[in-house]
């Protein structure tokens, strides 16, 4: 079978999946792809166009759902959402690509459906970047608490001030996670809905 961008591309993510994003090499993935490690670099230059192929590649498969019979807020939170359930399908990948400034790009899908949904939300164009900016940086930052256990482990810590002999508390479940999502979705809905220069609109 004859090696395609994509098929490297389909590849590297199944490594990844398994292993992480560390333990992939030009080598590695050649030896899973039966192919040649020099036969690669007709298609990729190098293990960083591979991530972000790869990245891109998950990217888009992004997809919330035409909504627009919904409330705007409403339709931020099943995109919030959705996005979560593309996150947990490929964690180590997404806690790689997190950390990267360029992953969020102007035609990804979670960024045109977030900024169309703050356009719904009345706030004027000029503050829909900084203010989609800001949720992205949320979003992520909770996603990747969340997927590197941090979340959890603050949550187990106890309110009392350090020299307590107070015991940490223990894992919050599946559902309490869900519902410490929820609650920072919760803010940010509520931040969005009472952004100044939205109430200067008039909405």
């Amino acid at each position: 079978m004859p090696l395609t961008e994509d098929g490297i591309y389909a590849m590297a993510l199944q490594l990844i999946d398994a292993d992480g994003v560390e333990a992939l090499t030009m080598r590695r993935l050649a030896a899973a792809l039966d192919a040649n490690p020099m036969s690669l670099y007709h298609h990729v230059p190098n293990k960083e166009a591979v991530l972000r192929g790869v990245a891109e590649r998950v990217g888009s498969q992004f997809w919330s759902g035409e909504r627009e019979d919904m409330p705007w807020q409403e339709r931020l939170r099943q995109l919030a959402f959705d996005f979560r359930e593309l996150v947990r399908r490929h964690p180590k990948l997404m806690t790689y690509s997190f950390g990267r400034a360029e992953y969020i790009q102007p035609n990804d899908p979670f960024w045109q459906g977030v900024t169309h949904i703050l356009a719904a939300a009345k706030l004027p164009a000029s503050e829909i970047p900084r203010v989609a900016a800001t949720l992205c940086a949320v979003f992520t930052g909770l996603l990747v608490s969340e997927l590197t256990g941090a979340l959890q482990r603050w949550a187990m810590l106890p309110p009392a001030p350090a020299g307590s002999s107070e015991e940490d508390a223990s894992p919050p479940s599946e559902d309490e996670v869900d519902a410490m999502f929820s609650c920072a979705l919760d803010a940010a809905i509520a931040g969005v809905a009472n952004h100044p220069a939205r109430a200067k609109e008039g909405s």
